[in-house]
């Protein structure tokens, strides 16, 4: 099977159904959470969000009283998960979800964007407004007329007593080694920044914590081999794949990769431009949201991105893009034995 014989689509209805964590987070909880014993925020952080959940609970009680829903929010109603990638904030925010009282919402950045070009503004603003809580992973700050747009959105949705949640990925040439900058956030929503409580979550990438190096790429024959004996699984020339791509919203790609137990690439190599690049960035996060693995011919997965691309602007997506390919290359592994 190719991924490039999949053209998916999505109905405006559909848009909003889906609004729920991707398979990998279906079961987290703020219990699976296993807090670094070495960084306090880690445990602290676990306590924060579960006390905005339960703020979300207690709004809701208090709602029912009143003859029109909602109600003015219990505290804050935006909290903002800042730290490092690979720190488990997807972890946090998804648990977060998982906790707070229905109806709620859960997507992308990107999701989000889609979700009011395909409704229209007002649109989605009536129907997000009946929930009690939208969470966002990977917040974007890269372009403005997008973030603008959704902060416009998100400006709406708390004066109607929405609650929100959201994790980001600021420009790495704005932060600090390592760490998202909340001030630098908080400055870009603008009017919802006093809306906002920052909750840090620092220490090391956990996918590689203690774990050996990753497997190195496989020739062009084992990878065939592997793609024809796991049923279901896709094949794809690289190239052909980063096509692909390029004619798709990057809210479809991970209905383009639903239902593939193992994804199988020929002759990896690193992106010629930074439009490729971020697309893989986009398809490398549908990846690891359901925890599919990926064998791969051609350079390392980890080389995708030159280091030119890894001194700029977006050096902390390409990171984490790399930090989460490794992880699904290592879970390819035993299908070349």
């Amino acid at each position: 099977m190719h991924l490039t014989d999949r053209r998916p689509e999505i109905g405006a209805d559909e848009l909003i159904s889906s609004l729920v964590p991707p398979p990998r987070f279906d079961a987290v909880r703020f219990e699976t959470y296993v807090p670094n014993p070495d960084e306090p925020s880690q445990a602290a952080a676990v306590e924060s969000c579960s006390a905005f959940a339960g703020r979300i609970s207690v709004a809701r009680k208090k709602s029912r009283f009143r003859l029109f829903g909602g109600g003015e929010p219990v505290g804050k109603p935006g909290l903002y998960l800042d730290g490092g990638f690979g720190v488990g904030k997807t972890h946090l925010l998804a648990s977060t979800w998982h906790a707070a009282p229905s109806p709620k919402a859960y997507g992308t950045f990107v999701e989000l964007t889609h979700l009011v070009g395909a409704l229209g503004f007002a649109e989605a603003v009536r129907r997000l407004s009946a929930h009690r809580l939208l969470a966002i992973d990977e917040f974007e700050l890269d372009d403005p007329g997008d973030t603008m747009l959704v902060n416009r959105l998100l400006r709406e949705l708390t004066d109607a007593g929405v609650y929100v949640a959201a994790t980001s990925n600021t420009l790495p040439d704005k932060l600090g080694e390592g760490r998202f900058a909340a001030d630098d956030f908080l400055r870009e929503i603008q009017s919802l920044s006093s809306r906002f409580a920052v909750t840090r979550v620092d220490g090391p990438d956990y996918r590689h914590r203690g774990l050996p190096e990753p497997p190195p790429p496989v020739d062009d024959a084992t990878l065939s081999a592997s793609a024809s004996s796991q049923e279901g699984s896709s094949l794809d020339d690289f190239d052909a794949l980063c096509d692909h791509l390029a004619s798709l919203h990057p809210s479809k790609y991970g209905r383009l990769v639903d239902g593939v137990p193992l994804v199988h690439l020929r002759g990896v190599h690193a992106a010629p431009d930074q439009n490729v690049a971020l697309r893989l960035v986009a398809f490398a996060d549908r990846l690891y949201d359901r925890a599919i693995p990926v064998l791969a011919s051609g350079e390392p997965l980890s080389a995708l991105f030159t280091p030119e691309m890894l001194q700029g602007g977006y050096r902390k997506k390409y990171l984490r893009a790399v930090s989460r390919l490794t992880a699904l290359a290592r879970d390819a592994a035993p299908a070349t034995t």
